[in-house]
């Protein structure tokens, strides 16, 4: 087996108001014996130590958007968090041959997502974790978005075969919550387990096929004519992230009371409904389809 992991880094802090990342980073560091396993060595890192800090997403840029080749490449990019990045892309890449392989971002949401996976790879190592974990917990939803690594600009490309986005919520931004703090913990023990086991040359348990979610787009809110938010998410539609949205249902109602529906022309689902960390772009919620999956070394299938 030609694919073998020998370095895992998992990350917290990545967003410096998302808590539970890095307080289970700084746990790990304490008691270490929890994301050993006998394969590979994990690394654990807080990206983000100056939005940590002040307790904000970012103090310039967002950091999980600072990862494309070009921009790590670029001296003239000088922003706090693009800084960030290149120390970062010094301490597990360099992102065109990077020193470790897989990464285990982690993040949490206001949106009422629960647990989320989201990747970018369709490699088996990549694809294979996201099932697994989705196994283990069946509620998880698996958000997939295929990209090339070199241009995918998160944090989760840095690994060679690329990593995963834990993304869980409801929660508020800067504070702890136990059911985050425990279903974070647990997905990531899972990641581990899978990889322990893909390295160990055994065959975990995974359906060939499964269903999952890829972006379609942004969608905004309304805005007034001097740019400024003039609505909200309609009140059928908070809180209802993953359930689908019809041509004609409620997106938004403005400040005035006007009721704002969905135009397009097929059912969609949405995604990050009312995500706070998506006001400075002023972005109400994300529109996806719903697809299936297929692990890539199953019988005769690819990606769909």
């Amino acid at each position: 087996m030609s694919d073998i992991i020998k370095h895992v880094a998992v990350t917290g802090g990545t967003h410096g108001n998302e808590s539970t990342g890095v307080y289970l980073v700084k746990h790990w560091q304490s008691h270490p014996e929890e994301v050993k396993r006998d394969s590979f060595a994990t690394e654990l890192h807080l990206t983000n130590p100056a939005a940590i800090k002040a307790m904000r997403r970012y103090v310039d840029q967002d950091l999980n958007r600072q990862f494309n080749l070009k921009d790590l490449q670029n001296p003239a990019l000088q922003g706090s968090e693009q800084q960030q990045a290149k120390v970062i892309n010094e301490q597990l890449g360099p992102k065109e041959n990077p020193r470790v392989d897989f990464v285990i971002d982690m993040h949490t949401t206001t949106a009422n997502m629960g647990m989320t996976v989201v990747f970018n790879s369709d490699h088996p190592l990549v694809i294979g974790a996201a099932f697994y974990i989705k196994q283990k917990m069946p509620d998880a939803h698996l958000f997939f978005q295929p990209s090339d690594r070199l241009e995918d600009n998160f944090l989760r490309s840095m690994g060679r075969y690329g990593g995963l986005v834990i993304e869980v919520g409801p929660i508020p931004q800067g504070l702890l919550k136990h059911q985050v703090y425990a279903d974070t913990h647990e997905a990531v023990m899972h990641a581990l387990d899978y990889l322990e086991q893909y390295n160990q040359g055994q065959k975990p348990e995974i359906p060939a096929e499964t269903t999952g979610y890829r972006f379609i787009e942004k969608i905004p809110f309304p805005v007034d004519e001097h740019g400024e938010i003039a609505g909200m998410i309609h009140p059928d539609r908070q809180d209802r992230d993953y359930q689908p949205i019809a041509p004609g249902d409620p997106l938004f109602i403005t400040l005035a009371g006007e009721t704002i529906t969905y135009q397009g022309e097929q059912t969609v689902y949405g995604a990050f409904i009312n995500e706070a960390a998506y006001y400075d772009r002023s972005i109400g919620l994300s529109l996806m389809e719903k697809v299936r999956i297929a692990y890539p070394h199953s019988k005769g299938n690819d990606l769909s």
